[in-house]
């Protein structure tokens, strides 16, 4: 959940450090610091609070000057985020300093160890017992001391380390976090995220759980745990830094929610060949899909409504049953799966440590593994059996837009492979489904073009303090990740239900003025809707209804409405879910919020 990054080579590092950690703002953070490595001493800056208060206070020590260094953004875990807390840290002796992503399970037997050997701890968390270890193994070997070190150490991390005795150095080193090594002509970089190297250079190495890398101005070398040397290819990032700055949105979020018809389109379209589903190299054969009796999806946040979404979709045209769960909770629930389980993977950005440890808990049970990731090479589409890429590209804002809508149109897609391999639906009905999954960027542009008066609407409701959303069937898949959006970025308490279960409960929390969003563009269930729509009006509620495009039946019972371009009803929950995001946004916008970093979250969550 932390970023990290760090530098060696020419130039001078603390600009390079600061910018790598702006650009790893939106992985969410609470404080930052720095370290540089000036004329063969450490200097340390680090601050809580955003990074302009950590320039501040560099813009103070004008001779911090050097060419390597660290830096880091840090989600707070252990100890609350204050200066003492964040990192770097550095060691009683000054000759070290390290930062590092993730959590360090075994850390308080390793604290009590240290201070039982005189070392002094002046932080509350587990990271700083990684320097002081450090210190205790040096002996004038830089990398078998982290390599020691790395052996004492149980949890996740991805570390870069530095040392005075060293000053053209950096070590890192990735165990269940993800790292990557960006190689550039006579300098090296490392960081948590491509988005904070590819300014600089887009030729990167991805390191995996167990291996450490040297880094120096000429090189890199890296090494498993054993002490053995690998060799690892150089990859190319095929998107540059523009497709990560805001392009003349006053947010990344609305630059992402209006970039949602070219994501889908590149999500789709490549996809699609000679009136059948192409997707990528995965090895499913069809006499394996034709033994699954059973299909669960694994994920958290937003990935798992995308699974919620495609859960009906799937099972309406296989008719093989299909489980979402959350990650979170499989891994304790002792989950009933075996080999003839297919168990699909949904995360972002292929990191989330939940979702990790409920994909390695799947394969241990004997279940094949299936992601659905944006980020190529990331720690599950390694782990995975096959791995589908969503390829929405880089997402900055915390809360999820292209990102999950490209996540239930790849579903989408293999609903229909999978039909189709069951001999489910015919050739007719196969391209029949296929041409309406090819138009779902021209509707999902459609849903934004529809909905100019949702800036209106949110001046005119923004100051609920709690609402509601309410839908049945891909409706409620719907509600799940509308009020999801709506709480993440705007702090309003907001909660989805079925509407059928109103009756049972939710509706004695139905008041005056209480604010409603009716999803109903499930037209079979529209009566239903409707009633359910009588039943809290008739209770003082103000209604947002949200119907197909030319339906007016809804206007007569709400007190406003949002169109949803007409489509078939088994793809129609991702256009449903274009406005929603949108009026999250503008009643974020209305209450002031930091949209595109909203407190305590973060992009990618690596911790459990």
């Amino acid at each position: 959940m932390c970023g990290i990054v760090g530098y060696t080579g020419n130039e001078n590092v603390t600009p390079i450090l600061l910018n790598g950690l702006k650009k790893l703002e939106y992985r969410g953070y609470d404080s930052a610091g720095i370290a540089v490595i000036n004329e063969g001493k450490l200097e340390l800056v680090k601050s809580s609070g955003m990074i302009s208060a950590l320039c501040e206070k560099v813009e103070n020590r004008p001779a911090m000057k050097g060419t390597t260094g660290i830096g880091h953004t840090r989600w707070a875990t252990h100890g609350a985020p204050t200066d003492q807390n964040a990192h770097p840290h550095m060691s009683n002796d000054g000759r070290f300093a390290i930062v590092h992503n993730g959590i360090i399970e075994n850390y308080v037997d390793l604290r009590e160890e240290l201070i039982q050997c005189g070392f002094t701890f002046l932080s509350e968390t587990d990271t700083e017992v990684i320097v002081h270890l450090l210190e205790m193994y040096y002996k004038g070997n830089f990398r078998a001391a982290v390599m020691k070190v790395a052996s004492r150490l149980e949890g996740s991390y991805g570390l870069g380390c530095i040392c005075s005795d060293h000053p053209d150095t950096v070590i890192a080193v990735k165990e269940a976090s993800p790292l990557i090594i960006g190689v550039g002509a006579g300098e090296t970089f490392f960081a948590s995220d491509v988005t904070a190297l590819v300014s600089y250079t887009k030729n990167v190495i991805y390191l995996d759980d167990g291996e450490l890398c040297e880094m120096t101005p000429s090189g890199v070398s890296i090494y498993d745990f054993a002490g053995r040397r690998i060799e690892k290819p150089v990859s190319r990032v095929v998107w540059d830094i523009e497709a990560a700055e805001k392009g003349g949105y006053d947010h990344f979020m609305l630059k992402e929610i209006m970039e949602q018809p070219r994501a889908l389109k590149t999500a789709i379209d490549h996809r699609i060949k000679d009136g059948r589903v192409v997707l990528d190299d995965i090895s499913l054969t069809p006499d394996y899909l034709k033994t699954v009796n059973k299909i669960v999806i694994l994920a958290c946040g937003s990935a798992y409504y995308a699974g919620c979404a495609g859960k009906y979709t799937i099972e309406a045209l296989t008719r093989v049953p299909v489980f979402a769960e959350l990650a979170s909770e499989f891994r304790y629930s002792n989950p009933i799966i075996d080999e003839k389980t297919l168990v699909i993977v949904i995360s972002q950005s292929g990191e989330t440590a939940d979702t990790i440890a409920a994909l390695k808990e799947a394969k241990s049970i004997g279940a094949r593994t299936l992601a659905i990731v944006n980020v190529v090479a990331s720690t599950i589409a390694k782990l995975a059996d096959d791995v589908i890429y969503t390829r929405a590209g880089p997402e900055i804002a915390v809360a999820t837009t292209k990102g999950y809508t490209t996540q239930v149109a790849v579903l989408y897609l293999f609903a229909v492979y999978m039909a189709d391999i069951l001999g489910k639906i015919d050739s007719a009905e196969r391209m029949r489904l296929l041409s309406e999954i090819e138009k779902i960027p021209s509707m999902v542009q459609r849903a934004i073009d529809l909905n100019r008066h949702i800036p209106y609407l949110a001046s005119k409701y923004y100051k609920n303090t709690s609402l509601f959303f309410i839908g049945r069937n891909t409706d409620y898949a719907a509600c799940l990740e509308g009020s999801l959006k709506l709480k993440e970025i705007s702090y309003i308490h907001s909660e989805a239900y079925a509407a059928g279960e109103l009756k049972h409960g939710t509706i004695t929390l139905i008041e005056p003025g209480r604010l409603v969003i009716a999803l109903a563009c499930c037209e079979r269930l529209f009566d239903k809707m409707l009633s359910n729509i009588k039943e809290v009006k008739a209770r003082g509620a103000k209604v947002l209804g949200v119907a197909l495009e030319g339906n007016l039946r809804i206007f007569a019972e709400t007190d406003d409405g949002i169109s949803v371009p007409r489509f078939d009803p088994l793809f129609c929950s991702l256009a449903e879910v274009i406005p929603l995001q949108i009026f999250a946004y503008y009643v974020a916008k209305e209450n002031g919020c930091d949209i595109d970093k909203p407190k305590n979250l973060a992009k990618s969550v690596t911790v459990e």
